[in-house]
């Protein structure tokens, strides 16, 4: 399942594993700050951006029946399923580094 917004930017992985338990969108800034050890600090625009593509492909959704002014989060099953597909990417790059011999000379 090769999809136009494959791979994930680093955001969008935050985000989702975030999106593990539902969240408001400054609650997700502040897990993904945290999640990152504050290399990564979401912008208000850049997280409503990318709620809002992901939300359009499917892989996050509002929880139904949260009322108010924020807006609640979930990742949903296709949204595991592209995480799964990325994980099972990142691994078997990873792998590559570990089994790859370096010229420690270069």
């Amino acid at each position: 399942m090769k999809h136009q917004l494959l791979p994930l930017s680093e955001t969008m992985h935050y985000i989702l594993l975030a999106l593990n338990e539902p969240l408001h969108g400054y609650a997700i800034m502040q897990t993904v700050e945290h999640m990152s050890g504050g290399a990564v600090i979401l912008a208000a625009g850049t997280l409503y951006g990318a709620v809002d593509n992901l939300s359009k492909h499917g892989w996050i959704e509002p929880v139904p029946g949260e009322s108010g002014r924020r807006k609640v989060y979930r990742i949903t099953d296709e949204g595991k399923g592209i995480l799964a597909i990325e994980q099972r990417r990142l691994q078997h790059l990873l792998s590559l580094y570990e089994t790859r011999e370096y010229d420690e000379k270069t």
